[in-house]
């Protein structure tokens, strides 16, 4: 029919023209009949191709989800110029979903994309609200692609991809749209957006929504979870297409036992497996997604081919039956229908067809049908068998477990109540008793377990993620049976399970520079979302400190160490974000800056779990001086005002969780003072009147944020008070009251407490104070270099750093896994002695004992209170 109408392309096609630019055919006419006569075109072209031998499966293809991709993006733009003419077209895109995706689309190809739209781009009319606007667009695109008139249509759009379809409007808000796939998505629609793609639209918008989800598709660990999944869509496409599934005439093509969607499937399920280790396999065609698995050894390489051998056949074969009055069927017909299709293909006849497809559908069904190899059968769900189980399976009070079980089975909880929360609590249930008979308190652990899907918002994800990564759910239930501390973030933030699941989780958390990245990264459109944003990285990157803990996979030190670093990178965003708001209303001060000073553990750079920040804020320039923007302050009320920010931006919490405690009391007069200093009112006060412990914390003092000129004047500020520009005063006397007098305030909270206790930390810290102020020497804010220096001018017992070490290590390990100080159980003993690298407890506690004493001996050698 085609080829009558437009005798040109009988001409372009007898000269051998096959690969034809339809996107300039019919320029001058509307767009909706300009699209038809397109398509037409190029499907009559490619069809003579494709018969012909011109073209192959791969070109073919190729060229529809070209035109399917020209067509919705110019539908679109229409859509938008014909309701704002002069706006640009921006905001609205469509996310390619199915065979569209990944550029396989057939000749009578359904397109199933996801509309999406950005609220603050969008253009639309006045007093229109946006998501009335975009609903509107999308119902025009549809219309120009699938409305007919007498030259056809131009595609058949399905909308049924997006999220809840029966309840959603036909375009969703973008932040709606991934907040749905990073929480509540179904099973299958994590394979569907293996192939996913942005197509049409605002490109930069599509793309945007594909990072934002990626890691729902592609989890970072092995995900078993997705065999599962896909076989279960499997099972109900076989059951609902049950009479097409043995080949003979009215075969499925398509869905059929052996046919194109298990071919598909079968590359899904093992991309879904591994491609979130290794990013190359996450191919969308599927002959490029099974040569890669192939490649990567994650599938047979004989399998491989041959699946693709049979993908290729089976999908010509559909195009041979689509051929016909462009009919949207994947069934052979039966009778003559099956003989002209064979024809088509150069075969006799349909029972030569028939025999043509036999061997390849076997096979493909063969080694699809052996992906349920393997596959465990869950708990049972009788009560008395039930309890059976448990007990079988190590849990002692088995009937108490059981019942909790049948209270989560019966979606005692609201994340539990969905059929899909259920099915993967049925699947993960096996892994998770296993884990639980390994506690070595297994009530303790079981009753966390349950508090973490009380709160959790939705189950699927979290459950999934246990079932996904080998060894996930014992890494989960050894963290809610011996680190309380992180078993209630996990109940607060279920999310920070997902860091977990990349080994990479167990690395160390990197330098300060990459972590500030990491901080200024994301899509925090202003300054409270970059608050949000920071407490989430913090709190993940924290997690993951503590976690390595709890499997001993880094030495307490190192733990320490990174605890500082996220501080320190978390000072340094959250410093520069308020700043940067703060001068929105008020300008800059000009020949000055502000200046973080840290001191305490954060000045040393060794933090624990638990630790709060000791902070002084200062600023550079005269105190005079006055902001420029247009509300004005003078320097001294600017600062101090900023300041209050940047502790309520670092301390107060929110949704995304808390982040430090923060204490200024070191500053100059204490809370008697302002909040912030000038750097030589600071000086003037460290020279002229402040009291030993103030010039004891200043040797631990480290200026954290500011330029580097700033931080180079404090720091000499700094080393010259340190080195004598100070009140004369008898450091080692006062020093010894006030160590009295924090005993009486603080004492030790039980027999692990290496910090408060006579001869833990405090006191070592002390010691190396007093030495270091009487001496004029050893000065440097890390407590370990201090020592090394100190030990090696002959001012320190050259014991000291080992006991520094050990105690650094105990009280790290403790705060999160005996936060009360009190000796845990015997398992829990056992990762402490671990931790401390002690060959088992009675060494802790031996160990414990002799380096107290060596500590209270250089405390008291160091305030010449006794020789020892």
């Amino acid at each position: 029919m085609q080829l009558g109408r437009d005798p040109g392309l009988r001409e372009r096609l007898q000269g051998g023209d096959i690969a034809l630019d339809v996107e300039t055919l019919a320029l001058d006419e509307p767009v909706s009949r300009r699209l038809r006569w397109q398509r037409r075109t190029l499907a009559t072209a490619v069809a003579i191709g494709d018969l012909a031998g011109v073209l192959d499966l791969t070109e073919v293809t190729a060229a529809l989800t070209r035109f399917a991709d020209h067509a919705l993006d110019l539908a679109i733009r229409t859509a938008i110029q014909e309701r704002t003419p002069e706006a640009e077209s921006r905001g609205f895109a469509a996310i390619a979903l199915g065979k569209q995706g990944s550029a396989e689309l057939n000749y009578s190809s359904d397109i199933d994309p996801i509309l999406i739209f950005d609220p603050a781009t969008l253009p639309h009319r006045p007093r229109e609200d946006p998501q009335e606007a975009a609903v509107r667009i999308g119902k025009r695109v549809v219309e120009l692609l699938q409305a007919r008139d007498a030259d056809g249509y131009v595609l058949r759009v399905d909308l049924r991809l997006r999220p809840s379809p029966e309840m959603t409007p036909i375009a969703l808000p973008v932040d709606a749209a991934i907040g749905y796939y990073e929480s509540q998505a179904l099973p299958w629609e994590r394979a569907a957006f293996i192939r996913a793609r942005a197509a049409a639209g605002d490109m930069a918008l599509g793309r945007r929504f594909l990072d934002a989800i990626r890691p729902f598709v592609w989890r970072r660990g092995l995900d078993y979870g997705a065999i599962a999944e896909i076989r279960e869509v499997s099972r109900r496409i076989r059951n609902h297409y049950a009479s097409g599934q043995a080949l003979a005439a009215g075969f499925d093509l398509k869905r059929g036992r052996g046919g194109i969607r298990e071919v598909e499937f079968f590359a899904q399920v093992h991309q879904l497996i591994h491609g979130g280790r290794d990013p190359t396999l996450r191919a969308p065609a599927t002959r490029d997604a099974l040569a890669r698995l192939a490649e990567a050894g994650m599938i047979d390489a004989g399998e491989a081919r041959d699946l693709a051998d049979a993908y290729t056949l089976l999908r010509t074969i559909e195009h041979r039956v689509q051929m016909v009055d462009d009919r949207q069927t994947h069934t052979l017909p039966t009778g003559a229908a099956l003989d002209n299709v064979a024809r088509l293909h150069g075969l006799d006849d349909g029972a030569a067809l028939l025999a043509l497809l036999d061997e390849p559908v076997r096979r493909v069904g063969a080694i699809y049908d052996r992906l349920d190899d393997g596959a465990t059968d869950g708990l049972p769900r009788d009560e008395a068998a039930l309890v059976e189980a448990l007990a079988a399976a190590g849990i002692d009070e088995a009937a108490q477990t059981a019942t909790r079980i049948a209270e989560w089975r019966t979606g005692r909880y609201p994340a539990l109540r969905s059929s899909a929360a259920r099915d993967a609590l049925e699947a993960v249930l096996p892994t998770l008793v296993t884990a639980l008979a390994a506690a070595p308190d297994q009530a303790a652990a079981t009753m966390r377990l349950d508090r973490l899907l009380e709160k959790l918002p939705s189950a699927i994800n979290a459950l999934r993620l246990l079932q996904a990564r080998e060894g996930l759910a014992e890494q989960l239930v050894a963290i809610l049976a011996h680190a309380p501390p992180l078993a209630d973030e996990l109940a607060r933030r279920p999310a920070l399970l997902d860091g977990l699941v990349d080994a990479s989780a167990f690395a160390p958390v990197g330098s300060v520079a990459e972590l500030v990245a990491a901080m200024q990264g994301g899509d925090a459109g202003d300054y409270q979302a970059r608050l949000d944003h920071v407490r989430r990285v913090v709190g993940e990157k924290r997690f993951a400190l503590g976690t390595q803990i709890v499997v001993g996979a880094a030495d307490p030190l190192d733990v320490s160490a990174g605890y500082a670093r996220v501080a320190e990178a978390a000072i340094e965003t959250l410093a520069a974000a308020t700043i940067e708001e703060f001068a929105r209303s008020h300008g800059a001060v000009p020949g000055s800056e502000f200046i973080v000073l840290a001191l305490g553990r954060m000045g040393g750079a060794a933090l624990t779990h638990a630790s709060d920040l000791d902070l002084i804020y200062l600023f550079t320039g005269d105190f005079s001086a006055e902001s420029d923007g247009a509300k004005p302050l003078g320097a001294t009320l600017y600062y101090n005002r900023l300041a209050q920010r940047l502790t309520a931006a670092l301390s107060v919490p929110t949704a995304a969780g808390p982040l430090y405690p923060i204490d200024t009391r070191l500053r100059p007069s204490g809370t008697q003072g302002p909040l912030v200093v000038s750097v030589d009112s600071f000086a003037r006060y460290q020279r002229e009147e402040a009291w030993t412990w103030e010039h004891m914390a200043l040797t631990r003092a480290r200026p954290v944020f500011g330029s580097a000129a700033a931080r180079t004047a404090t720091q000499a500020v700094i080393d010259a008070v340190l080195g004598g520009e100070r009140p004369a005063r008898d450091v080692a006397a006062e020093a010894v009251a006030m160590r009295a007098e924090m005993a009486r305030h603080k004492p030790p909270a039980g027999p692990l407490d290496a910090k408060l206790a006579p001869g833990g930390l405090v006191d070592l810290e002390f010691a190396v104070h007093v030495v270091q102020l009487t001496n004029r020497a050893g000065f440097d804010p890390h407590l370990d270099k201090a020592i090394a220096a100190l030990a090696e001018q002959g001012l320190m017992s050259p014991a000291m750093p080992a006991a520094l070490d050990f105690l650094t290590r105990l009280l790290v390990a403790s705060r999160l896994l005996a936060p009360d100080a009190a000796e845990p159980d015997a398992a829990t003993c056992a990762l402490i002695a671990r931790a401390v690298g002690a060959e088992g407890w009675p060494a802790v506690v031996e160990s414990l004992a002799t380096t107290r004493q060596e500590v209270a001996r250089a405390w008291a050698l160091a305030t010449g209170a006794s020789d020892g």
